[in-house]
């Protein structure tokens, strides 16, 4: 399910700091200057077996004629909307302040679970003096220090708590979810008009004329799915209007819902850094992937276009290359349809299951071909693999030193695999357990 927790809180109390902790990444650019988020950043963070997305937000200033607080703002109002559960961020070290205040009335009018969280708290004299933050009226508060972690633990504990898997209904679960995701004026909705064969959503050329997520029940050619068409990803540096950061949200819902989703990019431009970060969100997802390339009929050609075209995708996308690369032309139809049928194969890809027996037969001789190497004078023998019963295509290889089994024999693992089964599309999961 898609679970979204939105960070707020005044510039400067640490909430990127403790969103690179929550993502275990330095993705948000850090600094002690007030005010360095001016732009949502958005990620995946993972807890108890439970994944849920985390939006931080710019620092919040009320009132402010200063034209980023006053965006921030509007991003933090649209924030507590959008999100399933707030964390509210204070200082320890600069106490309650006027801004604190104004946070407390806005947040005391959502129904949504808020998390107060004391920040800077890493020693036993500011323990104390943070029980001064008890006075704001909030339930649930945790005091904790970004920097070092401490007290990080608790506060993900009461947050997955909320996070209930839904259990679907079994007719809808077959029925395969295609999320079109993209910048904005890619031609998603064209996309969409053109394979319905009717106007189902507005198409300009404005950028961002599709708000909100569109769901489509297709049921042509013998062929049924739903299509998800989302509004457009924009560079976030572009980003500078409320209704584009709903957007941003809203697309990263239909990711969450999707079983596959199609890149759609325009030739003319290529891909661009927030197409990057959308892909790389849903492969760790684990979402099947189909990369289209749209507006092909303007692009000029010369004999190697499509073929080189393809190359340099590729090489942008790596490490995941075995993806489908189709070139396409929304408004006219020229590969259309063949898209819908590579989605349905890389979601069959996604669903397959392979009979242990089978897959003990070849990859136990991929690993007799190339043994792993000797570390630490120990030889790791692997004896029996299994795929895992999960949705995406796991795989347990079980060996008697599981920890000492590097990346590149890991890498190795999954091109065998992908070499040896249909996998097109798919992201890999290997591990290695004790036999």
């Amino acid at each position: 399910m898609s679970f979204t927790v939105a960070i707020v809180g005044r510039p400067n109390v640490g909430k990127s700091t403790f969103f690179n902790r929550m993502l275990e990444q330095r993705k948000a650019i850090v600094d002690d200057v007030s005010g360095v988020t001016r732009d949502r950043q958005y990620g995946v963070a993972e807890w108890n077996g439970k994944s849920f997305n985390v939006v931080d937000t710019g620092g919040f200033v009320p009132k402010s004629e200063d034209i980023f607080e006053r965006e921030i703002r509007k991003q933090v109002l649209i924030a507590l909307e959008e999100a399933d559960a707030i964390v509210f961020m204070v200082d320890v070290a600069t106490g309650i302040t006027d801004l604190d205040e104004s946070m407390t009335q806005l947040l005391r009018k959502t129904s949504k679970p808020v998390f107060l969280v004391v920040n800077k708290v890493d020693n036993h004299d500011r323990l104390l003096e943070a029980s001064e933050f008890y006075s704001l009226g909030f339930e649930k508060i945790h005091f904790l220090s970004s920097i070092s972690g401490t007290g990080t633990g608790d506060l993900l504990d009461d947050i997955t708590e909320l996070i209930i898997e839904k259990t679907e209904d079994v007719e809808e679960k077959q029925l395969p979810k295609f999320a079109i995701i993209g910048q904005p004026n890619v031609g998603k909705s064209s996309l969409l008009n053109a394979l319905t064969g009717q106007e189902r959503t507005i198409v300009s050329n404005i950028a961002g004329t599709t708000r909100d997520t569109i769901h489509t029940h297709y049921n042509l050619f013998n062929k049924e799915f739903v299509l998800i068409d989302t509004a457009g990803i924009r560079r976030k540096a572009k980003v500078n209007e409320d209704l584009e950061f709903y957007s941003v949200i809203r697309a990263i819902k239909a990711v969450d819902e999707a079983d596959v989703c199609m890149v759609l990019l325009d030739a003319e431009k290529g891909i661009a850094a927030q197409d990057l970060s959308i892909f790389a969100m849903a492969v760790k997802k684990g979402k099947g992937i189909v990369v289209l390339v749209n507006k092909w009929d303007l692009m000029p050609k010369e004999t190697n276009t499509a073929r080189d075209y393809e190359a340099e995708l590729k090489k942008r996308f790596a490490p995941f290359t075995d993806l489908p690369i189709l070139f396409i032309s929304a408004t006219e139809k020229t590969r259309i349809f063949k898209a819908m049928e590579v989605a349905l194969e890389v979601y069959e890809n996604r669903r397959q299951k392979i009979p242990t027996s089978k897959l003990n037969d070849i990859m136990l001789k991929a690993v007799e071909a190339y043994h792993p190497p000797v570390v630490r004078g120990n030889q790791v023998k692997i004896k029996y693999v299994t795929q895992l019963p999960v949705v995406v295509p796991s795989f347990a290889f079980f060996c008697n030193y599981p920890d000492d089994v590097k990346t590149p024999y890991k890498n190795y693992l999954e091109n065998q695999l992908r070499l040896k089964f249909k996998l097109t599309g798919v992201p890999v999961r290997v591990f290695f357990r004790k036999k």
